[in-house]
């Protein structure tokens, strides 16, 4: 075991400059730069927290969520992606499209069914339901929103009603330029023949 030393340890700066002295430099022109005052040490930052990494055995690992935009509604049949983009770049036509702006819940609802079922009678595949944003701004502020529009929001109810529902495949809000959010994308099973 080493022995301890009675008096007060020197910082090793200090013993550095002392050796120094004894030495002749290799490159004089550094010796300036070296003799500039040395600053008094910092006190070392303290240690970060530690940070939780669950393990693959951990009993607390993440849960997967979907984003919040993509979650399906209940009863919402969201349609499958790769059909949704062919419908949005116009490689599978467009067969009907009706119009709701203007109509009340219970005429748009009405015109809805009606337009399904002959649709599904015809044999068609995709329809365009066009419902409007439908949104009420507050005086002349168009960032504060009060309310989104009835008819866009009732549609997936109405499309997932017990008359409507066996002939919906599914349906999705359409491409900027068929109305964005205020049209729709529907799909329609094969008819019966």
């Amino acid at each position: 075991m080493s022995k301890r030393r009675n008096g007060p340890l020197v910082p090793d700066w200090q013993l550095w400059s002392e050796v120094k002295k004894t030495v002749a430099p290799l490159r004089p022109w550094l010796e300036a730069l070296e003799d500039a005052p040395l600053p008094m040490p910092m006190k070392p930052a303290p240690p970060a927290p530690p940070v939780f990494k669950p393990s693959s055995h951990s009993l607390f690992r993440p849960i997967p969520v979907m984003p919040a935009a993509r979650q399906p509604g209940p009863g919402e049949r969201p349609l499958e992606p790769r059909i949704r983009r062919r419908v949005g770049r116009g490689q599978i036509e467009i067969d009907g499209t009706i119009d709701l702006h203007g109509m009340r819940q219970l005429e748009a609802e009405g015109a809805l069914k009606r337009f399904i079922h002959a649709r599904v009678a015809r044999g068609d595949r995709t329809v365009l339901v066009i419902t409007g944003k439908g949104l009420k701004k507050l005086g002349d502020d168009a960032a504060i929103i009060i309310e989104a529009g009835v008819l866009r929001s009732r549609l997936p109810s109405w499309l997932a009603s017990h008359d409507i529902a066996p002939l919906v495949a599914g349906w999705s809000a359409a491409a900027q330029h068929h109305g964005g959010d205020g049209a729709f994308y529907v799909r329609l099973k094969r008819g019966r023949q």
